[in-house]
């Protein structure tokens, strides 16, 4: 969720919770001062009625007494806009003003927990629905003696008050609902206003880093808030970077150069020393054939000592022209590409593959795959690439074989050496074409710079290829060099891919 909707929603919440209070309050506060002014009129007007009760004795036929009560001084029962009623807790009868009679409403009874209050000497507000009208009504006790003789109920209509406040009710939510949207929409526009310099300074950080040059800074032209103050402690950072990476490539470059120069100036003498040596051992193989038996001794020790010179010249020549390899990959030189025809390439390094030292068999595969398949590349690196792998299998493999073999697919062609080695852990995997790593297992027990790999990676990635790798500790490994296929000959197009059958349908 981004800082924009968050704010937007934390704004649009607080104004609710606001609104919502606001609403409540002022609902309730009206209401309770509405209702207020209306139980106290009623109240003023109840007790000036109440007060014109009178009882009235009734004699019956038996010579029984019961008493009545009736409302005196109509003009004030009449003309109040209140409806009044008496009810007779002995006879049960009800007296209502005249117009309740007229209205013909007749008020509710009262309940036991009213008629309670009522005992009580207490008198009381209820409301009451009278078929679909609402009425206040105020209940007031008529003692007889010491006892409860009926009740005195003063009413008002509220049905209208109900209405004007249910009206009230939907103008608060109707208000609160169309200001949250609003202020919603707004807050959302005032954050996205407020917060575009960030997207500003987004957008310019992402070109940096997709960009080559570093000595690119933000622009930003706002005041000196938050944001400018972050805009400005960005560029410093992009400063101080700008000048560590400048410093470090200076050193790579001088380390590049370095290696390129000693390597350079490394084959020269390396190359004098083995031809001496191979002058002089045979010099001395010529020498050995004449001489007395203790100077021919002396002569097939001088010739062992020369034979690891030469080993060891021959090993120090292969490590300068890695080092070389990779100077001049760490340098960028681009390696001249022509389209080459796979198959030539790729049989002429497994014919030669087989002069190699090895202690295993050899296997040439089927290589049908590669027939009539061009490859934009380089023909020396390519051969180098192979043999590289080949040479690797033959090192790490004791018993068994390293087979050499083709597959294909639509768009790219894949070179498979196979072996039965010593494999490697899938956590090594990734280290090996790493300059100088070498497998643990192997390390001590065969000969090498640990250079190879890191040659052939480079070789790959300049050609836009890439390596598969499959290896189990104790069963071997398998490499793949996948490269784009950059043409292939029509003939082989169809048998490769051939073209669907005629249905049998002619098209019009």
């Amino acid at each position: 969720m981004s800082i924009r909707l968050r704010l937007t929603l934390w704004y649009t919440a607080i104004l609710s919770v606001t609104l919502l209070l606001f609403g409540i309050g002022l609902y309730w506060l009206l209401n309770v001062l509405y209702y207020d002014y209306i139980e106290d009129d009623l109240r003023k007007q109840g007790d000036a009625v109440y007060r014109q009760i009178q009882p009235r004795i009734n004699v019956t036929l038996g010579g029984d007494i019961s008493f009545d009560f009736v409302l005196q001084g109509q003009d004030i029962v009449n003309n109040t806009n209140k409806f009044y009623q008496i009810t007779n807790f002995q006879t049960g009868k009800l007296r209502g003003s005249e117009n309740l009679e007229d209205a013909g409403i007749v008020l509710p009874p009262v309940t036991d927990a009213q008629k309670q209050k009522l005992l009580a000497n207490t008198s009381f507000f209820s409301r009451t629905q009278v078929g679909k009208l609402q009425f206040l009504i105020y209940h007031m006790p008529i003692p007889l003696g010491n006892q409860l003789a009926g009740v005195f109920q003063a009413a008002v209509l509220v049905d209208s008050s109900e209405r004007l406040f249910g009206i009230l009710r939907f103008i608060l939510v109707f208000t609160a609902s169309v200001t949250v949207v609003l202020a919603a929409s707004f807050g959302w526009f005032l954050a996205r206003k407020a917060l575009k310099p960030i997207d500003q300074v987004i957008d310019d950080a992402n070109s940096i880093e997709k960009g080559a040059d570093l000595g690119k800074r933000i622009n930003y032209t706002g005041p000196n808030d938050e944001i400018g103050r972050l805009t400005s402690t960005i560029n410093g950072m992009l400063e101080r970077l700008q000048m560590a990476y400048s410093e470090l490539e200076e050193s790579y470059r001088r380390q590049r150069r370095f290696v390129s120069d000693a390597s350079h100036e490394l084959r020269t003498p390396l190359t004098t020393i083995r031809g001496n040596v191979d002058l002089l051992e045979k010099m001395w193989k010529q020498t050995a054939s004449v001489g007395s038996v203790p100077e021919r001794q002396q002569l097939e020790m001088s010739l062992e000592a020369m034979h690891d010179i030469a080993g060891e010249s021959e090993r120090m020549s292969r490590l300068v022209n890695d080092m070389l390899s990779l100077a001049r990959a760490d340098a960028g030189i681009q390696m001249p590409k022509m389209e080459l025809q796979m198959l030539p390439l790729v049989a002429g390094v497994a014919r030669k593959a087989q002069l190699l030292p090895r202690s295993v068999e050899w296997i040439t595969g089927d290589l049908t795959p590669l027939q009539g398949v061009y490859v934009q590349g380089n023909r020396d690196y390519l051969q180098q690439l192979i043999y590289i792998f080949v040479e690797n299998a033959f090192k790490y493999t004791d018993q068994g074989f390293v087979k050499l073999d083709a597959v294909r697919t639509e768009s790219q062609i894949g070179l498979r050496i196979a072996d039965t080695g010593i494999g490697m852990n899938s956590e090594e995997v990734p280290m090996i074409f790493e300059r100088f790593y070498r497998v643990d297992v192997s390390r001590g027990k065969t000969a090498g710079t640990g250079l190879g790999l890191s040659i052939a990676k480079w070789i790959i990635d300049e050609h836009h290829g890439s390596i598969q790798v499959e290896s189990r500790p104790g069963e071997g490994s398998t490499f793949i060099i996948w490269l784009p296929i950059s043409s292939i000959s029509d003939s082989e197009r169809e048998q490769a891919f051939p073209p669907p059958e005629d249905s049998g349908i002619l098209e019009e």
